[in-house]
């Protein structure tokens, strides 16, 4: 008999199969001129540097971190440890950030050669472009997804989800995905900002030379950074949340004989974006951000039909089809708030573009402002979401109520793989227009390729919106796995915050995301002054540079080089504090500490979360709408006041904000492994307080 759950591992590897097609459909396109072939070969060589250093890096963590997992899970190896049980654990972490690493690399590599290509396509017009921008997105949508489920299924059909052990191979599988998300979102999270506002205050500000003017050092720079910022980072990012709520979903099945329905949905989730992704097309005066946005709508309708029937015909509750409803109502309702919050057309991005003309301080306070009120109808989705699935599932039986609230976050999450073709769409075309100027392909192009940016901005913002509701249903779903692992090791969790021990953890937990940001902050913060200087160094010591005149050319790969060595350096010591505190806070003062900690870390980072992206995306399309002519257009006080909250910003939205659905999953991943340890081994119980 055909096991249900199967469909995972087939649409996985079809996922796979259609992203190697749009590789193809990619490599048959034109790169264009000699100039636009050097500049997009600096950009690929520029983000494979970044990576090859990145990984290296990375991979002495996981043999690290795997080695010890491999000596204290499930069972320290002193006691009646079973060595097999500790080495499927480790075998599975590592696989996990094999996993995720690949995806990252294989969809970064497509967009930097999509880049050239959609650019040059842009001289067919609108048409002929927005494929090669989407085509080159949907290989990283299709190709994280794939290779995240295949995982999953590869590690449950060799392990199962093993009675005798109280952590279960595929959480060890999600911790290494995630762990790695970490740091990959991080560390190209300061890469691109380092570039991005470094080329900004001095190109923008103080110069007044175009933003992808070749004449600036860091530009280059900051083409490599929105690739391996918002390509291979914020597809680690979904990623990350992806695997997170099936694996939680399945952990809370256990139990109740459910174990395969995350399988399902999700292989479902995958046909349903792989037909979306086919189906997308534009006419020669179409509308890229309404095609997006229609490729989501039609992969959305196809999941919850396609669902629907296999629930129909399993013979499971309707209340679970239900909650995936839910979760998938929510994630587009919350995407839209987004939307409204950092659209060009909206009032809060009018608003603080015209707060502009009184100067820089006054854009900040309205963009802030705005940031904060947009932080609270997602708040309310993720929350109405979270009851609705639980009250929706409760009558089902004991256990059904906390599997529905993972449902919806699976639901929210399973058409992922279109969601992350939208994002990475942004960066690719973003380049294109940079690539067009640079290689100066005139007006008409840059106009076409200004469509194909502005569509992408929307859809990078709604992405955010999306990722960070999806990062709260995850991480609530594995808060009640962290509960059902805690309850089979012996030690049921309540959640009582007059207990002193959930209170001292919880406001540990609400001043970790602030501590993590500041950290991320701090570091785009330090690295662009050294980029900064260098640039200022060149402009003023290179002849002719800051004139264009011929043979005054700037050395790009120094710049490059700083983005990179800071941001390596500048990531560790915040992804290695978030799993350390975690730990402690867990053997000092136990499950109940770690269980208020997780809480209190939910809340206060989904708020900075929201509020961080959202403020960055209005400030960055506040400065947008002003270069269109409003307000005195570029060059204006208003402009350049526009341009230094969008520098603000930059940060907020590309760096630390994203970087919190990631810190928010890891945490509560660490919990779940070590929570049996934690128990015989925390120091405020073994002293009997």
């Amino acid at each position: 008999m055909f096991e249900p759950w199967l469909i995972a591992p087939i649409s996985a590897a079809l996922s796979i199969l259609v992203g190697l097609y749009f590789y193809r459909y990619i490599n048959k396109q034109d790169s264009g001129t000699e100039k636009m072939r050097e500049i997009c070969d600096a950009i690929r060589e520029g983000s494979r540097a970044f990576l090859r250093r990145e990984y290296k890096i990375l991979a002495i963590f996981v043999v690290i971190v795997g080695t010890l997992i491999g000596i204290f899970l499930p069972q320290p190896v002193w006691t009646n440890a079973n060595p097999i049980q500790n080495l499927s654990l480790t075998l599975a972490y590592m696989f996990g950030a094999f996993c995720s690493a690949l995806a990252g690399y294989f969809g970064m590599e497509v967009a930097t050669k999509a880049n050239a290509k959609a650019a040059y396509a842009a001289r067919s017009g609108l048409n002929k472009a927005f494929p090669v921008g989407f085509r080159g997105g949907a290989v990283m949508g299709l190709a994280v997804v794939g290779f995240s489920l295949l995982g999953i299924s590869l590690v449950y059909a060799v392990t199962g989800m093993p009675e005798d052990m109280e952590v279960p191979p595929v959480l060890a599988f999600s911790f290494g995905a995630s762990a790695l998300a970490l740091f990959a979102k991080a560390g190209g999270g300061i890469y691109t900002k380092t570039a991005d506002i470094s080329a900004d205050l001095v190109g923008k500000v103080e110069l007044g030379i175009p933003e992808d003017d070749p004449r600036n050092p860091a530009v280059i720079a900051d083409n490599v950074g929105d690739n391996v910022g918002d390509c291979a980072g914020m597809g680690a990012d979904l990623a990350d949340s992806y695997i997170a709520s099936t694996v939680a979903t399945m952990i809370l099945g256990v139990a109740l004989g459910k174990t395969e329905i995350a399988l399902l949905f999700t292989g479902i989730g995958i046909i349903a974006s792989i037909i979306g992704a086919l189906t997308l097309r534009i006419g020669a005066k179409g509308n890229p951000g309404k095609a997006l946005n229609m490729g989501t709508y039609i992969t959305c309708i196809l999941f919850l039909a396609m669902t629907f029937a296999a629930v129909y015909y399993l013979n499971y509750p309707l209340q679970l089809w239900g909650a995936a409803l839910v979760g998938l109502t929510a994630g587009i309702i919350i995407g839209t708030t987004s939307d409204y919050f950092t659209s060009e057309d909206k009032k809060p991005v009018a608003k603080t573009a015209e707060s502009a003309k009184t100067g820089a301080a006054t854009t900040i306070i309205t963009g802030f402002s705005y940031g904060l009120q947009s932080a609270f109808p997602p708040l309310i989705g993720i929350g109405a979401a979270s009851a609705v699935a639980y009250y929706l599932c409760a009558p089902l039986g004991a256990g059904y109520a906390l599997f529905g609230v993972s449902l919806a976050a699976v639901g929210m999450l399973s058409i992922v793989g279109m969601i992350i073709a939208n994002d990475a769409y942004g960066p690719i075309v973003d380049n294109a227009r940079g690539i067009a100027e640079q290689a100066g392909l005139g007006e008409e192009v840059i106009r076409v390729t200004d469509q194909l940016d502005a569509a992408g901005n929307t859809a990078k913002a709604i992405t955010k919106g999306f990722a960070i509701g999806a990062a709260g249903l995850t991480v609530i779903a594995l808060l009640a796995a962290f509960q059902e692992i805690a309850t089979k090791a012996g030690h049921s969790v309540i959640f009582d915050v007059m207990n002193p021990l959930v209170l001292m953890g919880a406001l540990i937990g609400v001043g970790m995301p602030a501590v993590f940001s500041a950290m991320l902050m701090l570091g785009v913060g330090r690295n662009a002054e050294r980029m900064i200087a260098e640039i200022r160094r060149q402009f003023r010591e290179i002849p002719g540079l800051r004139e264009g005149k011929p043979g005054a050319k700037p050395d790009y790969a120094k710049c490059v080089d700083i983005a990179t060595t800071g941001a390596l350096r500048e990531l560790l010591p915040a992804s290695v504090l978030v799993i350390v505190v975690t730990l402690m806070v867990g053997f000092v003062g136990g499950i109940p500490a770690l269980g208020g900690y997780l809480a209190g870390s939910i809340f206060s980072g989904l708020l900075l979360a929201l509020l961080m992206a959202n403020a960055g995306g209005l400030w960055d399309n506040a400065k947008k709408l002003i270069e269109t002519g409003v307000h005195g257009g570029k060059g204006s006080e208003a402009h350049k006041a526009a341009v230094v909250g969008d520098t603000v910003g930059d940060p907020f939205k590309d760096t630390a904000g994203p970087s919190l659905n990631t810190m928010i999953t890891v945490m509560s991943l660490v919990a779940s492994l070590f929570a049996a340890l934690i128990i015989q081994y925390n120091l405020l119980g073994m002293l009997g307080l």
